[in-house]
């Protein structure tokens, strides 16, 4: 990812300088782990672990950006942002806000309109920040930040490219590592060593599941042992820089069960659709409904969206859903997961790919594995 603007990411910078504008915003602040890494481009280690070790991004719509940062990540930060200005909070007797307002008064822009993530910031630090900014305004950043998330730069198609990838070619070892007998254990083992092999920093979730478990959504691995005609549901978000590719692989043991090619086929069915329907300008609610009437073919109960934007958080907007809707523009990265976890007999299936929105249509990301006929196992 590029740097600029004193170690931070010189298109975010500039990004959030035109939003400013079009706001009339005198500085924009991101709080959450997810905005901090779209600025900085990389995350604070235990900034998701420990949610009042707040870091921060400040790009004043004229003048150099800060970071801040408690003082326990200051020599991480300082090692990742080296030419940024960096403000410390000390974690016992130091308080973020105090540090951020004083920020903020040394940037000209306390009197002034911020942004700043109401859905992350926690009220208490609202009211602090508040006080200690009595003439300025405080505004919501948190749908600008989604909103400029929506479009991936070059750089950024490329890492999720190359996650798509890592974690599509992770599970497909992981299987091929197993047989029946084998336990959802040994495939996370697998499929964890596989993912850290292949460049991933960290991962966010991971979901194992067999068998009757292959029903449960987002359920982690036990020691349940493969048997014959399991149905396998395993899904990873490996993460690098602080973004994420969310693959998720169904594979039968040794044969499919009884049902399982004919559910199979329609999912197949339903994301080829979705993808000859991915382009600019294509309807978000238009999709859905197409793939609605193709998969209401099974009969089966289907979930409220079958996509959504994918980036530095497991979900961002856009959705393929039935709430609301929006056109597609070339850019975009979607999850795109055509799936049903109660079939009826007792096995749940979903194929979960990642898709970048081309200038004409789509570009499928997690091209590694053929999905198109079921994976077996053993």
């Amino acid at each position: 990812i590029e740097t600029g603007g004193k170690g931070m990411k010189a298109d975010a910078v500039k990004r959030q300088r035109a939003v400013m504008r079009q706001h009339g915003w005198d500085a924009m602040i991101a709080i959450s782990p997810e905005n901090y890494a779209f600025t900085a481009g990389y995350i604070v280690p235990t900034q998701p672990l420990l949610r009042w070790r707040h870091a921060l991004s400040v790009v004043p719509a004229k003048g150099d950006p800060a970071l801040i940062c408690v003082d326990m990540e200051e020599t991480t930060v300082r090692g990742r942002s080296p030419d940024a200005e960096l403000r410390t909070w000390a974690e016992f007797g130091g308080n973020a806000m105090e540090t951020l307002a004083g920020l903020l008064s040394d940037m000209g822009c306390a009197e002034g309109t911020v942004g700043i993530e109401f859905n992350y910031l926690p009220a208490a630090d609202y009211l602090d920040l508040c006080k200690r900014l009595p003439k300025g305004t405080i505004a919501d950043s948190a749908p600008v930040f989604d909103e400029l998330r929506m479009i991936k730069t070059p750089d950024e198609i490329e890492l999720l490219r190359s996650l798509s990838r890592l974690a599509d070619k992770g599970i497909a070892d992981a299987y091929g590592s197993v047989r029946a007998g084998s336990t959802e254990m040994d495939i996370a083992r697998a499929l964890i060593g596989n993912i850290y092999a292949a460049g991933a920093e960290n991962f966010t979730l991971l979901i194992v599941a067999t068998g009757e478990r292959s029903q449960l959504p987002n359920v982690g691995p036990t020691e349940r042992k493969l048997q014959a005609q399991d149905i396998c549901r395993v899904e990873i978000f490996p993460i690098i820089s602080g973004y994420h590719a969310g693959i998720c692989r169904t594979a039968a043991v040794e044969a499919p069960p009884p049902e399982a090619e004919r559910i199979w086929a329609n999912l197949t069915e339903c994301k080829h659709l979705i993808l000859d329907m991915i382009k600019p300008g294509a309807s978000t609610r238009a999709i859905y409904e197409a793939y609605l009437a193709k998969f209401g073919e099974l009969g089966l109960p289907p979930i409220d969206f079958v996509g959504h934007g994918i980036g530095l958080h497991l979900h961002e907007e856009p959705y393929l859903g039935k709430f609301g809707d929006g056109p597609l523009e070339a850019g975009m990265v979607l999850g795109i997961e055509p799936l049903c976890y109660r079939t009826g007999f007792g096995f749940g299936m979903q194929n979960k790919d990642l898709v970048l929105v081309t200038e004409t249509g789509s570009e499928l990301l997690s091209d590694v594995t053929d999905t198109d006929t079921p994976i077996t196992v053993g």
